[in-house]
């Protein structure tokens, strides 16, 4: 199983155990809240039994509905109407400070609690009634939300704490690979100095340019690695370039280097394509890693078909092979650190290739097609619009 999939692994599986913990949690509080509701029905109706029997003792003088409030009044939580048989409002209970006297306020809450619930009767004597209506306490209905406030709670706490630790140990990381980076330019540049020196000289003691063509070839790719190393940290430089002559050189540098089962061909350029903003080292790189990422999923052995067009505002460039292709599912993982389909592999091509486009040249590179066993294209999308990019990070690659 390779890194990128393990990674995946355990993503779902702590997304799992969040989803798991709020049902849980959901459930517990969902439990609570209707024991509760049931409480508060009963104390309701203690209360409206308690309220018969002190009408029952007065006789129903005069002073009966004082004598119910009263005992209403013991409640200091749980909003009440009391009214009559003829829906008329008696009296109104831990209700909005100044909506007590709000009669039209008091009817809309009266038939909301009617959808919701039937109310307490109270037995008057004489055939006559009165009725509670009630609402959820202000208790109550903060415990039912209690558990999203916790997760929402839990959520912000944990991305905090996850982005200032990311952010902290990503910055200490990107100076390390930045001076390291660096130092391999420098450390190479030596060495590259030198072979180029030796093969001037075999050239001049041979008198032969065939037999140093290649290693000047050689010499000038390693060139260019160094040069792209150097870049590490610092801001690259975009500049107009001729994006067919640029994949032409490296496709030219690549043939004589790959096995002879492969064939790449670029399309008929004799239509003129417009120039596009880039940074050539940078951009030959991103053609490289596209080209051997097609070879090794062909394995070694197959057609690579690199087409190349102006459209409105700069150019698309589509790499097609006939390798294995790419299930559907997987034509945005195949872009993340680590996805890999070799033993070997590290499975960092593609996602430096995304990083250079989309944040370096403000482009696209996405599947344009795929289909398991019949081959894969992709396409880069370039713009002619010059845009400061990010520093170059490559720590961000993985």
């Amino acid at each position: 199983m390779n890194f990128y999939r393990r990674k995946q692994l355990i993503k779902r599986a702590l997304v799992l155990t969040a989803i798991l913990l709020a049902v849980l949690s959901q459930r517990y509080t969902a439990t609570l809240v209707e024991h509760l509701k049931q409480e508060e029905r009963h104390y309701v109706e203690l209360w409206a039994r308690a309220t018969e029997r002190l009408i029952t003792a007065t006789g129903q003088e005069d002073g009966e509905y004082e004598i119910i409030a009263m005992v209403l009044e013991r409640n200091q939580t749980i909003p009440l109407l009391l009214t009559d048989g003829d829906s008329n409002i008696l009296s109104s209970l831990n209700f909005p400070p100044g909506k007590e006297a709000d009669s039209l306020f008091l009817y809309t809450e009266l038939e909301k609690i009617r959808e919701r619930r039937d109310p307490i009767e109270i037995d008057l004597g004489d055939g006559q009634y009165n009725y509670i209506y009630y609402k959820e306490s202000i208790i109550l209905r903060r415990i039912r939300y209690f558990p999203l406030v916790q997760i929402a709670v839990a959520i912000l706490f944990a991305g905090v704490a996850y982005m200032a630790f990311s952010t902290s140990k990503r910055a200490e990381e990107n100076r390390l690979w930045a001076g390291i980076s660096k130092e391999t330019a420098h450390q190479l540049g030596t060495p590259v100095s030198s072979l180029a020196a030796w093969t001037g000289l075999i050239g001049e003691r041979y008198g032969d340019k065939r037999v140093t063509a290649e290693m000047e070839k050689d010499i000038a790719r390693l060139t260019k690695i160094t040069e792209r190393f150097s870049q590490i940290g610092s801001r690259p430089d975009l500049a107009p370039a001729d994006i067919a002559g640029l994949i032409e050189s490296t496709v030219s540098y690549l043939r004589a280097r790959v096995s002879s089962r492969v064939e790449i061909t670029v399309s008929d350029l004799r239509e003129k394509i417009s120039p596009a903003m880039v940074n050539s080292e940078l951009m030959e790189w991103v053609t490289e890693n596209l080209i051997k990422n097609s070879i090794d999923a062909m394995g070694g052995e197959g057609t690579i078909s690199i087409t190349i067009k102006s459209v409105a505002r700069g150019v698309t460039i589509d790499f097609c092979d006939t390798g294995k292709g790419i299930a559907k599912r997987d034509f945005k993982a195949v872009f993340k650190p680590g996805y890999t389909t070799r033993q070997r592999g590290w499975g960092l091509g593609l996602t430096l290739a995304k990083r250079i486009v989309e944040e370096y040249h403000n482009g696209k590179i996405f599947v344009k097609s795929s289909e398991p066993g019949r081959g894969c294209c992709m396409r880069v999308i370039l713009n002619n619009r010059a845009r400061r990019g990010p520093l170059i990070n490559i720590n961000r690659v993985f």
